[in-house]
Order: C-alpha cells, then sequence, then structure tokens
C-alpha cells in the first residue's frame, strides 16, 4: 500500500531509532525541513543518549516509544529517521505493530540502521516506504540535489518515478520487473532472522548498498544470504553507493553471477554524498543496460 504524499502545511515527525544524534546537526536538519512548509515535531527521546551505551540514543523503551507515538499520531503524515548507527533491531519487538496496523498509513524515511524499520513496516503494515536521507546527516545538510530529489519523493513522487546516477553501469545486462526490497546490506544478513526480512526476495529487485566494509565482509554478508536461500527468486540486483567499503562490484558479480540476473552498479543510494531517495515495495522495471530503474506509479498516493 502507498501512503498518502505529503503538502506544505503537513507535520512530519523526527524519531532516533538507533545512534544518538548531534543536537547541531539536528537543529540544521530540522531547518531544512521546515524550509519544505512542514511542522516539524521533534520526538522527546530524540537527544538522549544511553546511560550504559554511548552508541545508543538512548534506552530501548524510550527509542520504541518514540517511534510508537509518532506512528500513532493521527496529525503526523511521515515518521522521518533522524540518522542511522545502530539499535533499530533492539526496539522493533518493543513495537506494538497491531496498533501501528491499524492507524492511518504514513510515509518512513531513512536508511543504513533505518534498514530494519523499512522491513518491519513492509512486514507488519503492507507500506511502501522511502529508503532516503536523514535529517542528523552530513548529506542531507551538505548536498542539495539529494535534498531536492527526497523532497520532490515526498511531494511530488511523478517527478521521481525514474531513478538513475551519473555513475551508474551494467555488471550484467538486460531487464527485469519485480517489487523493490533490500536496504543496507550488512542490516539485511543481520536480520535475517527477526521475524521482519522476508524468508527470501522472491519477485524481488533487491537494493543493496553499505557503509565501511572490507571485501571479505562483503562477502560474507551476501554468500550467508545466498545460501540462506534469501536471494531466492530475486528478479534483479540493484547497487547503491559503497562508501568507504572496499570495491563492492566484484565481489557482487563473483558471489551472486551465478543468479544469472541483471545488476545495475552505482546508482547513487545509500551512504555517499548525494544519494538519491527509491522506494521500497513499489513495482519497477530495472534496465541494466541502461543503468535505470522505473517505477511503474508514483510510489505515495494521492490525497
Amino acid at each position: 500500500m502507498s501512503p498518502p504524499r505529503l503538502r506544505p502545511g503537513d507535520t512530519v515527525a523526527v524519531v532516533a531509532p538507533s545512534g544518538p544524534v548531534p543536537a547541531d546537526r539536528l537543529d540544521a536538519g530540522v531547518a531544512r525541513l521546515q524550509e519544505w512548509g512542514l511542522d516539524v515535531q521533534v520526538m522527546p527521546h530524540v537527544l538522549d543518549t544511553h546511560r550504559d551505551l554511548g552508541y545508543l540514543a538512548g534506552s530501548d523503551e524510550a527509542r520504541a516509544a518514540d517511534f510508537q507515538e509518532a506512528w500513532l499520531d493521527p496529525d503526523v503524515r511521515a515518521v522521518i529517521t533522524a540518522r542511522g548507527g545502530y539499535g533499530a533491531a533492539r526496539m522493533i519487538d518493543l513495537v506494538d505493530w497491531d496498533d501501528l496496523a491499524a492507524t492511518d498509513p504514513k510515509v518512513l524515511v531513512g536508511y543504513s540502521d533505518c534498514t530494519v524499520l523499512h522491513q518491519a513496516v513492509a512486514a507488519h503494515l503492507g507500506l511502501v516506504s522511502l529508503h532516503g536521507p536523514m535529517p542528523g546527516t552530513t548529506s542531507f545538510l551538505t548536498s542539495g540535489p539529494a535534498r531536492e530529489h527526497l523532497r520532490r519523493s515526498l511531494f511530488e513522487p511523478e517527478t521521481t518515478q525514474r531513478i538513475t546516477g551519473p555513475l551508474a553501469r551494467t555488471l550484467v545486462g538486460g531487464t527485469a520487473r519485480g517489487i523493490t526490497t533490500g536496504g543496507c546490506l550488512s542490516l539485511l544478513a543481520a536480520s535475517v532472522g527477526f521475524g521482519v526480512t522476508p524468508p527470501s526476495a522472491a519477485g524481488g529487485i533487491v537494493l543493496l548498498e553499505d557503509v565501511a566494509e572490507r571485501a571479505y565482509q562483503i562477502d560474507a554478508h551476501l554468500t550467508y544470504l545466498l545460501r540462506s536461500g534469501w536471494f531466492d527468486g530475486a528478479l534483479g540486483i540493484v547497487l547503491g553507493s559503497w562508501e568507504g567499503c572496499d570495491p563492492a562490484e566484484p565481489v557482487v558479480r563473483d558471489v551472486l553471477g551465478s543468479l544469472a540476473i541483471p545488476i545495475v552498479g552505482e546508482l547513487g543510494f545509500g551512504h555517499g554524498p548525494d544519494p538519491r531517495t527509491v522506494p521500497l515495495g513499489v513495482p519497477v522495471e530495472l534496465d541494466a543496460d541502461a543503468g535505470t530503474l522505473t517505477l511503474d506509479q508514483p510510489a505515495l498516493a494521492q490525497r
């Protein structure tokens, strides 16, 4: 199901389900969202830090409560994660997904550790979500094109139905049609067994990206997903940026080449300096020869 698109004057909530957010970055990111005419509600625990574990933005209970409260608020049209890091996997079981399913659909925005929430929103709520830049990150604050692509994806999604990038390239040629799924590779591999990542990507066009991973780590994540059967029935693969990683494309070709499905490299989404927004859960056509991903229809519905 496609949640409604945004309009100026809408309320959006910023949550921190993972790592702690620097206050100055949060303030700057909120100001950018306000420039779009949005009423931005920063949830109460966004600037918390866990008492003992400094890599978490507050306790698991507080992070889950912020997420749930934001989603259940009838005035909130989108829930936007402030940044990634780690921690979403620790709080998803504390969310009452039945309560969330009973309320109006809304848009989830984020990437990196938000991959866990994207998978949960798809599994429990059946909703399209946006793998896109987050207001507490450097790329959101410094890249005008990244912000504009996210803005158009939220407000004018018919203008972002064809996604490509200046560095897009063919790794394995061909075309395929399927439903977008995926996200951050290491999170996908870690979350198999959480009960939210589907047992396989059957019928899917799989989006993959990551940050600061060595070649052997990328190999290990891919090999685990492949041998677990997760790639069974996948119809195509789209790679994003691999910021700070060893070259990923040779590893992907070597590990996944036996699937004999189209693969396109560097479509520009993920941890890079100028990230595109890519919807998850939408029907698309992948043209690996042209280096394009084309949505059958706008990712977000009319209101």
